[in-house]
């Protein structure tokens, strides 16, 4: 499945998610499922849909043992800069993916655990001459990590 596809449907995901609120989505039961399998506009998989469920769960789960999904997810935020556009996966990416199986996360790999970290500004890999690049860098530096 292609990233492309995703960012096609990104509306129709976050109407069906509940704009990703866990707390709502880990309520979801074998009702929501069968509506969501029959929405066109996301991608019909039971095993996905049941997945973001599970996770869902998990998200509480680890709310409870760590006091925030933040304290948890900036742990593996990497030590050296990531070069530009030049992977789809890191060390750090690959720990976080094994410890969230480990944890009960489902269909969460390396590759998927490298965007997660790119979409929540754990790594900065926007070209050198992309001019969101440095906008991120002084984010980032202003940004008080959680503990």
């Amino acid at each position: 499945m292609s990233w492309r596809t995703i960012l096609n449907k990104r509306e129709n995901f976050r109407a069906a998610f509940h704009y990703f609120d866990f707390h709502h989505v880990a309520r979801f039961g074998e009702e929501d499922v069968q509506r969501l399998l029959q929405d066109a506009g996301i991608i019909r998989h039971r095993g996905k849909i049941e997945a973001v469920i599970n996770n869902a769960q998990r998200a509480l789960e680890m709310v409870a043992q760590e006091g925030s999904l933040a304290a948890f997810f900036w742990r593996y935020e990497p030590t050296e800069l990531a070069l530009p556009q030049s992977q789809t996966t890191s060390p750090e990416s690959i720990a976080l993916a094994k410890e969230l199986k480990k944890r009960g996360w489902k269909f969460v790999g390396p590759t998927t655990a490298f965007a997660f970290m790119q979409a929540m500004g754990l790594l900065n890999d926007h070209s050198l001459t992309c001019i969101s690049r440095e906008q991120v860098e002084q984010a980032r530096q202003q940004f008080q990590r959680p503990v």
